[in-house]
């Protein structure tokens, strides 16, 4: 007669080998990229080809980035690939994707949460001039997770070193772009990234580490640099649009020289700073023009908006924003929230479930270190000295990161001028100012952009990007 444990062997074989296959499909599952061809909201199918996914860049924490594909409606053969990385404090990239630079926005009118927020195509799209790689990172936006708590330590450094992973494996997957012109964006703090992990990324291609890619150079917008010089800048540039009286900037200039101004170090230069900073307040730093908007005009949707959620993920919602007048430029991402939360978006997306509870615009909960890439315009001058092309652009009515202090810092390089300062055009008009290097830099400001420049002004946006990437001059 058989023995327990002689029937349960079989039996366990069994389990053992069925968790087993499990385990390979799920985990090859997750290797595939998912192929969307429809969104929530859009009307119709996509008119671009759209692939999302995940790829693992830290197998012991199992931390994985989540990755948009967009392939140029052009010619993607051919045309450069862009890696673009988002900016602010672990925010998602989808800000860039639906908000400033990608093939789609939302429609902004108001939302019940009764449907998901409708979106539009977007004809001044920067795919219109490259394949663009978005991704969520570092781990913490967007969708972009790790299962295990420590996975989420890592700041702009180990970040962007994260990001290299993803490219190798990235590139793995996709070989047939290996040929395409690369380059590697970002904007605010990315914009501090951008430069560090493209070095990082020449150092490979020194080494002879494979795949090698077609690394070309790197865009920044209205980068960040440090905190000193970033605010700094905004002292004079406040005077220039008349925020601050002349009184207050001479004493300033006066009381606090030497002194960082987000640290003072006297009395009369902390009055005077605290004075600047209440008028400050009085505008729109991230476009001067703009409404004034601190997001807390109104309170969350009403309730019916949980229909649309994963429940099964989050039950109620813990973080729903305030909603801002319409008139405000945060309302596409008062829109976001609920369009990323939404469970048919999710699946259309190929989010996997349980890896993100709630989907919020930037991730408050996980510090991400601002400031431990040290000497960031190092690397600016080591890039650009290697012979790698480089654009650093400005929106002219960012007070948020006033384009006075990167052309500060981009004359800083002591490069001689190739191209001197002068307007570049679109259709007839002056479109912004820029200026060029003999090293293959070029400094430009877009007429009339905020802090995402092509947000503001995407028609200039889009032609600063596809005469730059393209070798035109501008």
């Amino acid at each position: 007669m058989e023995t327990e444990t002689q029937v349960c062997r079989p039996l366990c074989l069994v389990f053992f080998l069925l968790c087993f296959f499990s385990a390979l499909a799920i985990r090859s599952a997750d290797a595939a990229p998912t192929l969307v061809d429809r969104l929530p909201g859009f009307d119709g199918t996509l008119p671009f080809r759209l692939e999302t996914g995940y790829v693992t860049v830290d197998e012991e924490n199992g931390a994985e980035l989540f990755y948009y594909f967009i392939e140029s409606e052009g010619d993607p053969r051919r045309d450069p690939l862009v890696l673009w990385l988002p900016g602010g404090s672990r925010c998602s990239v989808q800000q860039a994707l639906l908000l400033q630079l990608g093939p789609l926005k939302f429609i902004m009118e108001p939302y019940d949460g009764l449907t998901v927020p409708r979106l539009r195509y977007h004809p001044y799209s920067w795919t219109r001039a490259a394949s663009i790689l978005f991704i969520d990172a570092p781990v913490g936006a967007g969708f972009s997770f790790s299962r295990n708590m420590e996975g989420y330590d890592v700041g702009e450094a180990t970040g962007a070193l994260q990001v290299k992973t993803f490219l190798t494996k990235w590139f793995t997957e996709h070989p047939e772009y290996l040929p395409n012109p690369f380059y590697v964006g970002g904007a605010s703090r990315g914009g501090r990234v951008a430069p560090f992990l493209a070095q990082k990324i020449s150092e490979d291609i020194e080494a002879g580490t494979t795949p090698t890619v077609n690394l070309k150079g790197y865009l920044v917008g209205n980068p960040a640099t440090s905190e000193a010089m970033d605010i700094g800048s905004r002292v004079p540039y406040l005077h220039g649009v008349g925020v601050i009286s002349d009184q207050l900037y001479e004493s300033i200039m006066e009381n606090c020289r030497g002194d960082d101004v987000t640290n003072p170090k006297n009395m009369i230069c902390s009055q005077d700073m605290e004075r600047f900073n209440r008028l400050y307040g009085q505008i729109e730093g991230t476009h001067i023009l703009h409404n004034k908007c601190d997001d807390e005009s109104s309170g969350p949707i009403h309730m019916s908006t949980e229909r649309n959620i994963p429940k099964e993920e989050t039950g109620l919602l813990r973080h729903p924003p305030t909603r801002p007048s319409m008139e405000c430029q945060s309302y596409g991402k008062y829109l976001s929230y609920y369009w990323s939360n939404n469970n048919t978006t999710r699946e259309s997306l190929g989010i996997k479930k349980g890896s993100k509870d709630e989907w919020t615009c930037c991730d408050k909960k996980h510090d991400q270190h601002f400031g431990d890439i040290k000497n960031i315009i190092e690397y600016h001058r080591n890039m650009t000295s290697k012979g790698y092309r480089a654009l650093v652009y400005s929106g002219d009515h960012d007070a948020f990161i006033p384009f006075l202090g990167t052309q500060s810092w981009v004359r800083s390089l002591n490069f001689p001028i190739s191209d001197d300062w002068r307007a570049w055009h679109l259709e007839g008009q002056s479109a912004g100012f820029t200026l060029t290097y003999t090293n293959n830099l070029t400094f430009a400001t877009v007429k009339g952009g905020g802090h995402s420049a092509p947000e503001y002004q995407p028609k200039r946006g889009l032609a600063l990007i596809s005469r730059w990437i393209s070798g035109e001059p501008l």
